[in-house]
C-alpha cells in the first residue's frame, strides 16, 4: 500500500503521516528528510548552495525512487509544482492533499529557518503560492482534507476510513468524530445516524445508476470501494471518445480509476449522480457547458470570459470549473498568431474559438447563419461580426468552423473548394467523422488543415492535467487513441 500526503508547509502532513504509518504497520518516509540525506545538507543549505532549481531536481530524484515504494508519504509543500512528482506518487497509490488557512500556516511556520521562494513577505508569499499551486494541488489529490481546524490524529481517522472502504462521500462532508460524538450527546448514536445517513446516499446512488443504465459501474463500486470514477457529462455523449482515451491513460500511470458516461436529459440530475460517487473530475459536453457553471462552487478566469464550462474537478466536497476547449483551438494556431481569422458559428464552442484567436492577437470576424447571434457574440469580444453569406475567403488567413454541420447526420460543409484561398489554413472543430466535408473542401483548394481531432487532442491534456495533475504531451494523447 502506498499513500502520499500532499500540501503546504504547515499543514501537518509529517505528523498525520507519522500516525497513519504506526497504525497501518507501514514505513514512513518524508522526502524532505530523504532529500536531506541525499544532499548531505540541511534544506536551508542546500537552498543557499544550490538554489531551488538544484534542490527541485533532488526532490524529483528522491520521489522518482519511491515510484514503487510502500509506505506513508510525506511530501514536501511544493514537490507538486512538478507534474512527474504527481505521476509517480499517484503510481499504484492514494495521494490526500491537506489543506489550512493561509492564517493558519502562517501560525504554524512562524520561526522556520526554511528560505523564502518568492522575495516577498511571509504572509505574500503563503497567499501567493498558494493561489499559484491551487490547480496542481487540487489536480494531484484523490481526496481533500481540512487540516485547518483538526487535529492530527483525526486526519488520519479520515484517511484511514477511506481507505478502509467508505468512498464515495468527500472527507469534509463526512462528520467528524468530535461531530459524531457531540450528536451523540445530544441526540443518541451519532455513529448510528452517520450510518443511516450513508445507507440512504447509497440508495439514491443506486436509483440514479439504474436509471443512468450505469448498473456496471455499481457493481465496480460495491467490488471496489477505493475506485475513483471520472465521465463525461452531455446529451448525447455515446460518440465521445474520452471513455477510451481515458480508461488508456489510468492503466498507463497505474492509476486506480474508471471513466464512464453521463447520459441525462439535464445537468442538474448529473450532478447530483456526480455528488453521490466518488467522482475526481467530469467532462462536460453539450448541452451542459453554460448549464454546469450555477452548480459550481468556482469557476476559473477563462471559462468565465467564455461563458462555458468543460472540465469540472472536484475535490473536498466543492466543483471547480475550468474550459480547457480554447487551449485545444489555441495550440494547433499558435503558428498563425497575427493573422485575420473568420469564426463560422456563435454557440459555446465559438467563444472558446474567439476567446483563443484573440490571446494570439488574431483580427477576429464572427459569422453565422443568424446574424443576431453572430453580433451577440462577437459583441462580448469587441470583435467583428456577419452573416454566413458575408464570408470572403481571400480575407481568412485563418477560419474555424465551430457548428456541428459535417457530423452525422448533416454531412454538408458550410464552404466549397471555391470559397477558399490556398493561403487560409481552415480547423474544423468537428472530430467525427475525421476527415469532414469541410476538411476535404479545403485540401481541394490546397488550404493547410487541421481536423477537429487536434482540437481533442490538445484540450484533452490539459483536461487531464486539472483532474489528475499529471502531464501528457499531445503524442501520447495521439497514441492513446489509435
Amino acid at each position: 500500500m502506498k499513500i502520499a500526503l500532499i500540501g503546504f508547509r504547515g499543514t501537518g502532513k509529517t505528523s498525520v503521516g507519522r500516525i497513519l504509518a504506526d497504525r497501518l504497520g507501514l514505513p514512513f518516509l518524508d522526502t524532505d528528510t530523504m532529500v536531506e540525506r541525499r544532499a548531505g545538507m540541511p534544506i536551508p543549505e542546500i537552498f543557499r548552495k544550490k538554489g531551488e532549481a538544484g534542490f527541485r531536481a533532488l526532490e524529483r530524484e528522491t520521489i522518482a525512487s519511491l515510484r514503487d515504494a510502500e509506505g506513508v508519504i510525506s511530501t514536501g509543500g511544493g514537490a507538486i509544482t512538478d507534474p512527474a512528482n504527481i505521476a509517480d506518487l499517484r503510481r499504484h497509490g492514494r495521494v490526500f492533499l491537506l489543506s489550512a488557512a493561509p492564517g493558519v500556516i502562517l501560525d504554524r511556520i512562524a520561526g522556520s529557518d526554511r528560505p523564502g521562494l518568492t522575495g516577498l513577505s511571509q504572509e505574500e508569499e503563503v497567499r501567493t503560492l498558494l493561489a499559484r499551486r491551487k490547480d496542481a494541488y487540487l489536480g494531484a489529490a484523490d481526496a481533500c482534507i481540512d487540516a485547518g481546524t483538526r487535529p492530527p490524529r483525526e486526519i488520519a481517522d479520515i484517511i484511514l476510513q477511506e481507505i478502509r472502504g467508505e468512498a464515495g462521500i468527500s472527507p469534509d462532508e463526512k462528520p467528524s468524530r468530535l461531530s459524531r460524538l457531540r450528536v451523540k450527546q445530544e441526540y443518541g448514536d451519532g455513529d448510528s445516524i452517520a450510518r443511516e445517513g450513508a445507507k440512504t446516499r447509497k440508495r439514491e446512488r443506486d436509483a440514479l445508476l439504474e436509471r443512468f443504465g450505469l448498473t456496471t459501474v455499481r457493481d465496480l463500486l460495491d467490488r471496489d470501494p477505493d475506485l475513483r470514477v471520472c465521465a463525461i457529462a452531455g446529451n448525447p455523449c455515446a460518440h465521445s471518445k474520452s471513455p477510451l482515451l481515458y480508461n488508456r491513460l489510468f492503466a498507463h500511470f497505474k492509476m486506480h480509476y474508471h471513466y464512464t458516461r453521463f447520459e441525462w436529459p439535464d445537468a442538474e440530475t448529473i450532478l447530483r449522480l456526480a455528488a453521490l460517487l466518488p467522482v475526481k473530475g467530469l467532462s462536460v459536453t453539450i448541452p451542459f457547458k453554460a448549464d454546469v457553471i450555477p452548480h459550481l462552487d468556482e469557476v476559473d478566469s477563462h471559462a468565465a470570459a467564455i461563458g462555458a464550462v468543460n472540465t469540472v474537478v472536484r475535490c473536498g466536497g466543492r466543483a471547480y470549473g475550468h474550459n480547457t476547449d480554447w487551449l485545444g483551438v489555441r495550440s494547433p494556431l499558435a503558428h498563425r498568431q497575427g493573422g485575420r481569422a473568420v469564426v463560422l458559428g456563435a454557440g459555446g464552442a465559438a467563444a472558446a474559438a474567439v476567446y483563443a484567436l484573440l490571446s494570439l492577437d488574431m483580427d477576429v470576424t464572427v459569422l453565422a447563419r443568424r446574424s443576431d447571434a453572430a453580433q451577440k457574440l462577437a459583441d462580448r469580444f469587441g470583435c467583428r461580426w456577419g452573416a454566413l453569406e458575408d464570408f470572403r475567403g481571400s480575407d481568412a488567413d485563418v477560419v474555424v468552423h465551430t457548428t456541428p454541420v459535417g457530423m452525422e447526420p448533416d454531412t454538408r460543409s458550410l464552404l466549397a473548394p471555391c470559397d477558399l484561398e490556398r493561403k487560409t489554413t481552415v480547423f474544423d472543430l468537428v472530430y467525427t467523422p475525421p476527415e469532414t466535408p469541410l476538411i476535404r473542401a479545403a485540401k481541394e483548394a490546397g488550404c493547410e488543415t487541421i481536423p477537429g481531432t487536434e482540437m481533442f487532442v490538445h484540450q484533452a491534456a490539459e483536461q487531464f492535467r486539472l483532474i489528475t495533475g499529471i502531464a501528457v504531451t499531445p503524442a501520447l494523447i495521439r497514441e492513446m487513441l489509435a
